[in-house]
């Protein structure tokens, strides 16, 4: 594992030890991570993954997987995950950024480090546009749809994509022309507040754009 500085390094340390010392049944109900004895099993963005126990190890369950899903940000938010969130149902709505809680504080942050970068990756022309459709679907992404009935906007293109089991994220994407620039908007299942805060959530939305880029 190349960690290059403290920054990475030191959450990782710090949630690999609180990782030693859960009880994989109790991981099990709250998340429904499954354990198999050595590792508890997960999917992100619908690829298989392995948490190896006690000593956290994050691995591909088979096959390829895209290196951001596997790297130092993934391995954090999973180790979070595993320590201390839970599994909630959906109540069938999405939640902005600002919506959720803490979210509000945060929110510029997100918008740059999140927001801004879809739109400037994949709203420039027609070409991103489709590559932004072609990376979703590799992703197990499905095109949006309006839930119970609600009003909702779509953009462009629009995607929902599972990040954890139970978990999904909306991405909606507008292409610029000669007045408007490219615009985005990141939308949260409004059960991830249970699995991750708010500061985690813009880990999430980062480690889901530069997978997308990798399959791209």
């Amino acid at each position: 594992m190349d960690i290059r500085n403290n920054k990475e390094r030191l959450p990782l340390e710090h949630y690999a030890a609180l990782f030693r010392e859960v009880e994989p049944a109790e991981v099990e109900r709250r998340t429904g991570a499954r354990f198999d004895g050595g590792a508890f099993a997960l999917n992100l963005m619908g690829q298989g993954l392995r948490a190896e126990y006690p000593e956290f190890r994050l691995t591909a369950a088979d096959g390829d997987c895209p290196e951001p899903l596997l790297g130092v940000a993934a391995q954090i938010l999973v180790s979070r995950y595993l320590t201390g969130g839970k599994r909630a149902p959906w109540n069938g709505r999405f939640l902005s950024y600002r919506e959720l809680p803490w979210g509000e504080v945060y929110d510029r942050n997100f918008q740059g480090r999140c927001v801004s970068r879809l739109a400037r990756t994949y709203g420039k022309n027609a070409d991103t546009l489709a590559a932004f459709r072609a990376a979703c679907l590799k992703l197990c992404g499905t095109p949006a749809k309006s839930v119970g009935g609600a009003a909702v906007t779509f953009g462009d293109a629009a995607y929902d994509l599972p990040f954890t089991d139970g978990m999904t994220v909306r991405f909606i994407v507008w292409t610029g022309d000669d007045e408007f620039p490219p615009s985005a908007q990141i939308l949260f299942s409004d059960n991830t507040h249970a699995a991750f805060d708010a500061e985690d959530l813009a880990a999430v939305g980062e480690v889901m754009l530069a997978a997308l880029k990798s399959v791209g």
